[in-house]
């Protein structure tokens, strides 16, 4: 009987949450046609046997894109598409939500394109993902940077205070818009209702890059979304954290927000390809239901619960530290980034994964971060937490500080010409040693975490170089 009772339970949800997208992809396996359309490969039947054994034939299926199978279109979005789109909006509270491919930087890129023209200011943190320095390149509108309060014991950059914005407008009363990330990558979450309230106080428009913070409308333990907080539009990168596939992410407008909405979609088709992956949009609606229906929920409280028992584990390794909630400043509790002594980052993300097959989110020269995520189990965090005991009790000799290399960028930029100037400037190519004293013509930002180490326009320093070690040569602009 007990058995009984949760099947018609969950008979009851799936009946309650919709995933519009999901369903019609459903309903076009189930009712095949003769094909002959894009895309070629015509439902998995011209794929190389081995991919096709590897990810199977009905993935293969499904892969299709709009206008077929009464699936619907992105632009405009109709059927299907506009329906989960729409019930996006209601479920993460916004007032309108566009799904993206090529993850949140289709986004950003948009967000500049659409609200920032050439020579117009723009206030924005420089521990930045390089995709809103792209739409500032594309749109020419012109970087105002602010330095986040540096947590100098883990070197990385902290939170954002309202005061440090509006000094910068009062200084800049020209500014166009006021966009900022917020989480860091590490987690450090800024006070985004006192930054909105000074951005309405001065009639400019806020963004906020919330890639990795797409969890927290769903879960009373986690931060306050900033559509909640005055922000005027959000990305949210559900493939980081939200349980879609790789590279598909949401846009949304905020409710009460002025923005042109018109000219953001009008981008976003400029920007999106012509042939969107229908699975890639079916997995941003799943995602949505999932995080909406009794096991999402389920799964996002185990995950809350998993980072605390983590947390509380890692609290008691000798020689251990972790990066927790300071005066100022908030964390993520999912986001745990840590630290050994007399071990760099990268050589424990190296014994982590080489002596006990476990893979971290990424590694500076400091520490490692964890992401505590929807899937991940108890049983994987109680063996992590072994295997970390482990490690900070044994003699590892570090060897990585010997090569004198440096992973989290923490420079302040020397800015000797624009973005846009100095990315369409004649350049050539020179010698890394070379280039100090030089004006910089490319965008340098490893991913993760896509923070720039150097810009376009940037002047290039010795300081630079023990974050270039990957790098032989660099771009330089000619007599710069």
């Amino acid at each position: 009987m007990a058995k009984d009772t949760k099947q018609n339970h969950d008979i009851k949800e799936s009946t309650k949450i919709k995933a519009p997208i999901v369903e019609a992809l459903k309903t076009a396996y189930d009712n095949p046609t003769y094909q002959f359309h894009i895309p070629g490969h015509t439902k998995g039947k011209a794929i190389f046997k081995d991919f096709r054994k590897l990810i199977g034939e009905k993935a293969l299926s499904v892969d299709t894109t709009d206008e077929f199978d009464n699936l619907g279109t992105l632009h405009p979005a109709t059927g299907p598409i506009k329906e989960a789109q729409e019930l996006a909006a209601e479920a993460f509270g916004a007032k309108k939500t566009f799904f993206l491919l090529n993850g949140s930087t289709a986004g950003n890129l948009a967000l500049a394109m659409a609200l920032t023209k050439k020579g117009q200011k723009v206030i924005v943190n420089r521990n930045c993902h390089r995709s809103i320095l792209t739409g500032l390149i594309i749109s020419g509108a012109e970087p105002i940077w602010i330095c986040p309060n540096r947590i100098e014991d883990w070197s990385v950059w902290g939170n954002i205070s309202a005061e440090t914005i509006e000094k910068t407008l009062i200084e800049n009363p020209d500014t166009a818009m006021v966009w900022i990330t917020n989480p860091t990558y590490e987690g450090v979450v800024s006070d985004i209702k006192s930054i909105s309230a000074v951005c309405k106080k001065y009639n400019v428009p806020f963004i906020v890059d919330e890639a990795h913070g797409c969890l927290w409308n769903f879960n009373k333990h986690l931060p306050e979304t900033a559509l909640k907080l005055g922000a005027d539009a959000v990305v949210h990168s559900l493939h980081k954290t939200g349980g879609s596939m790789s590279q598909s992410s949401m846009l949304h407008i905020a409710k009460n927000s002025c923005l042109d909405v018109n000219a953001i979609e009008k981008a976003l088709k400029l920007l999106h390809t012509t042939s969107p992956s229908l699975m890639l949009l079916a997995s941003l609606d799943a995602a949505r239901a999932n995080l909406q229906s009794k096991n999402g929920q389920n799964l996002l409280d185990r995950a809350v619960k998993n980072a605390k028992y983590l947390r509380t584990r890692l609290d008691n390794i000798p020689n251990l530290h972790q990066l927790k909630g300071d005066f100022g400043y908030k964390t993520d509790v999912t986001k745990v980034f840590i630290k050994i002594d007399g071990l760099s980052g990268k050589r424990l993300e190296s014994i982590l994964e080489i002596d006990f097959n476990i893979e971290v989110e990424s590694a500076s020269d400091i520490g490692v971060l964890i992401l505590c995520n929807l899937g991940n189990k108890r049983s994987d965090f109680k063996y992590l937490a072994d295997c970390l005991e482990k490690i900070a009790s044994t003699n590892y000799q570090d060897i990585y500080y010997l090569e004198k290399r440096k992973h989290m960028p923490m420079l302040e930029p020397q800015i000797k010409m624009s973005l846009r100037e100095a990315f369409y400037s004649e350049k050539e190519t020179i010698k890394k040693e070379d280039a100090i004293g030089r004006i910089s013509a490319e965008v340098v930002a490893e991913c993760p975490p896509g923070i720039s180490i150097l810009l376009p326009g940037e002047l290039i320093t010795e300081e630079h170089l023990p974050y270039l070690n990957d790098y032989k040569t660099l771009d330089v602009i000619v007599n710069g």
